[in-house]
């Protein structure tokens, strides 16, 4: 069975609205596992569009898996799949959690040199002017399908220590640590991007696509950047996860980050 993105989207901009409100609708959980749509001509009232533009984005939800049309019996969702494989990742534990997922999923190596990196991670790096990194592209799969489109900039005496094949084979995490590399800490940011070309065709999604976006920054001991990593992210295959607890009193109380905890306050487990 297909995924939503790796389905091809639906020609014209209403029904890729409909098809994309729908498809987030089953990812999040607001339609759930089962559950009968309403008909064409009730989703063309809600939306505001014809039904001819409904039963393109119906279409093209069921070349995607996420729908199944019967005869008699309506559209039903079949979204069982799609949570099945999602990988989720608690915030506070991602570190250990992404090193495990390093060893229980494979690779595929898409490219690797040693060039000149862009400005901003030569400056995360405290690259010299001019110095060159190893900078290597995989994608990363699950179960054979691809979850995660991953460039890593490693300063080049650091990345002289292993070779093309060991990179295709092992995680980054370990071969660092082969070569001598104390790692002590990482700052890591999160936000949102879209499915250029290449990228769509490695993750096998539409182009233009949402993804999950992840940079990383990899120090040693001495403070030395030793990893810059960009990392794309299939949202219907990865999410990230954070427990929260209630703090303080009376009107300040407030909402924050469980670090270190198991996510429960007054009895009640917290999920974002």
């Amino acid at each position: 069975m297909e995924t939503a993105s790796s389905a091809k989207l639906p020609d014209g901009a209403k029904a890729r609205r409909v098809y994309l409100s729908l498809c987030d609708q089953i990812s999040d959980g607001r339609l759930c596992d089962g559950e009968t749509l309403p008909g064409e001509q009730k989703l063309a009232e809600a939306y505001s569009v014809s039904r001819v533009t409904v039963r393109r984005a119906l279409d093209a939800l069921s070349a995607a898996g996420l729908i199944e049309k019967r005869i008699g019996s309506g559209t039903r969702v079949c979204s069982k799949s799609l949570t099945e494989k999602r990988a989720a990742m608690n915030f506070n534990t991602l570190m250990p959690q992404l090193v495990e997922m390093g060893q229980s999923t494979t690779a595929r190596l898409l490219s690797f040199s040693y060039s000149q990196p862009p400005d901003y991670v030569a400056q995360a790096l405290a690259l010299n002017a001019n110095e060159k990194a190893q900078i290597a592209t995989r994608v990363r799969l699950a179960d054979n399908v691809p979850f995660s489109h991953l460039t890593t900039y490693v300063p080049t005496h650091i990345a002289r220590n292993y070779s093309e094949n060991d990179l295709a084979t092992t995680p980054l995490f370990k071969l660092l640590e082969r070569s001598g590399v104390q790692i002590d800490a990482a700052h890591q940011s999160v936000s949102a991007s879209l499915a250029g070309p290449e990228v769509a065709e490695a993750l096998e999604v539409a182009e233009g696509s949402a993804l999950l976006s992840m940079k990383r920054i990899v120090r040693d001991i001495d403070g030395n950047g030793v990893e810059y990593l960009s990392g794309l992210y299939r949202p219907d295959m990865f999410s990230l996860e954070m427990p929260l607890v209630r703090t303080g009193k009376g009107e300040a109380r407030h909402w924050e980050p469980a670090i270190g905890q198991t996510g429960q306050d007054e009895n009640e487990q917290v999920r974002p």
